[in-house]
């Protein structure tokens, strides 16, 4: 299946701001994270279609998902 993948912040360095990806049926968001060499803990927030997903979500086939670090304050 395929899906695009955005990309936030640091997130972006070195790699790209958004991008279609292959997947296996049944993929979850931790796969994507896996598949790209995100660093878990730089990934505050994750959007699946513009809605709060978890890591663990199953991806449908042209889902997009977001990657988003902390943001910080003032």
């Amino acid at each position: 299946m395929e899906v695009k993948v955005k990309l936030f912040g640091d997130l972006r360095e070195g790699r790209f701001k958004e991008e279609k990806t292959q997947l296996e049926e049944n993929s979850c968001v931790i796969d994507i994270i896996n598949k790209h060499n995100l660093p878990l803990e730089k990934v505050a927030i994750c959007m699946v279609n513009s809605h709060v997903a978890e890591f663990g979500q199953v991806l449908q086939n042209q889902d997009t998902v977001a990657f988003s670090p902390p943001v910080g304050g003032m």
